[in-house]
C-alpha cells in the first residue's frame, strides 16, 4: 500500500471536509428552524472568501502586505465573518421572510433567484476572473513554510492546519453556544415546535434572525480558510461548494448539527479518495453515489431522525 498518497489523500479529504461541514452547518441550522433550503448559502460562501481577498488587497497586496500574517488572518475572519452575517440576515429579510408560510416550492424558487442574483452581481461588480490569495508569497512565504511533516515524508502545511483547527473550534464553540446559552436553547425549542415556542414567550423572528447570521458567518469563515488552502477565488465558486455541502448536511442527517459535521468530512474524504485512487472524472459520481446510497438505507441520514407525522 503506498501510505504516501493514503496519508496525502487523508489529510486533502479531512481539509476539504472541515470546510464542507463549515458550510453544511448553515444548511441545517435553517433547516432545522424553518424547514427550508437555503441554496443561497453557497454564495455566502464565496462572499465571505472575496472578502478575505479584499483585506489582502487594503493591506497592500499578499506580496507586499503592511501587517503581521497572523493579524491580517484575524482581521479576514472576522470581516468575513460580519460579512456573511450581516448579508445572511438581508437575505432572510428581503427574501425569506414572507414566504414563511407559503408552499415549500415558492421559498426554494427563491432561494435560487438569491443565488443567481449573488452570483452575478459578484461577476459584474469585482470581474469574471479568477482571484488568488497567493498564501505562498506573505512575508517570503513564511506563512506556508511552517507546518509539520509526517513520518511518512507527507507535508501538512500551516494553511491546511489553519482551516482544520480553525473550523473544529468554531463548530465547537457553536455547539457550545447552542447548548448553554439561553438564546441557543430558544433555537432548539423554536426547531422542535415553532408555533408552541412562540406560545411560550419566545420571539421567534429573532431567533429566525440569530440563526440565519450564525449559519452565515460560519459560511463566511468557511470562504476564507478555503482562499488559504486552494487560493483561488472566484464568482461562481458557491455552487460547486454549496452543493457539496448541501449533499453533507443529508447525508449527515439535515438539521442536525453533529450530522453535518460527520457528513462534512465523509464527502470530503469521498471526493479526495476518488481522485486519488481512481480518477478525478469520476468523483462526483461517486459523491452522489454516496447520497443515493444513504437516501435508500437511511433516508433521515447517518445521524438524523425519521420526522414525526403531526395529525
Amino acid at each position: 500500500m503506498n501510505w504516501n498518497l493514503f496519508l496525502t489523500e487523508l489529510v486533502a479529504g479531512i481539509t476539504h471536509g472541515s470546510v464542507y461541514a463549515l458550510i453544511a452547518l448553515g444548511y441545517s441550522m435553517v433547516y432545522g428552524i424553518l424547514k427550508l433550503l437555503n441554496f443561497a448559502h453557497g454564495d455566502v460562501y464565496m462572499v465571505g472568501s472575496f472578502v478575505g481577498f479584499g483585506i489582502i488587497s487594503l493591506f497592500g497586496g499578499s506580496e507586499n502586505l503592511s501587517v503581521n500574517s497572523w493579524v491580517l488572518l484575524l482581521v479576514m475572519l472576522l470581516c468575513a465573518m460580519l460579512a456573511g452575517g450581516l448579508l445572511g440576515v438581508m437575505i432572510e429579510r428581503f427574501a425569506y421572510r414572507r414566504l414563511r408560510t407559503a408552499p415549500r416550492i415558492a421559498p426554494l424558487i427563491t432561494a435560487l433567484g438569491v443565488a443567481f442574483f449573488l452570483e452575478n452581481s459578484a461577476q459584474l461588480l469585482l470581474g469574471a476572473q479568477y482571484q488568488s490569495y497567493n498564501s505562498y508569497g506573505w512575508h517570503g512565504g513564511s506563512l506556508w513554510a511552517e507546518g509539520f511533516t509526517l513520518p511518512s515524508g507527507v507535508h501538512v502545511g500551516m494553511p491546511q492546519i489553519i482551516a482544520v483547527v480553525g473550523a473544529v473550534v468554531l463548530m465547537l464553540g457553536l455547539t457550545g453556544f447552542v447548548q448553554r446559552t439561553q438564546l441557543g436553547k430558544a433555537m432548539r425549542a423554536t426547531s422542535f415546535d415553532r408555533e408552541a415556542a412562540a406560545m411560550m414567550g419566545i420571539d421567534v423572528d429573532k431567533v429566525i434572525v440569530a440563526t440565519f447570521f450564525i449559519g452565515s458567518a460560519l459560511a463566511g469563515a468557511a470562504g476564507v480558510f478555503n482562499g488559504l488552502v486552494y487560493q483561488q477565488v472566484w464568482p461562481y465558486m458557491g455552487f460547486q461548494a454549496g452543493l457539496y455541502a448541501f449533499i453533507a448536511a443529508v447525508v449527515g442527517g439535515i438539521g442536525n448539527l453533529p450530522g453535518a459535521v460527520i457528513g462534512g468530512l465523509v464527502i470530503g474524504l469521498a471526493q479526495s479518495f476518488s481522485i486519488g485512487y481512481i480518477s478525478s472524472t469520476f468523483s462526483d459520481a461517486i459523491v452522489f453515489a454516496i447520497l443515493i446510497a444513504v437516501m435508500i438505507l437511511r433516508p433521515s441520514g447517518v445521524l438524523g431522525r425519521a420526522a414525526v407525522q403531526k395529525v
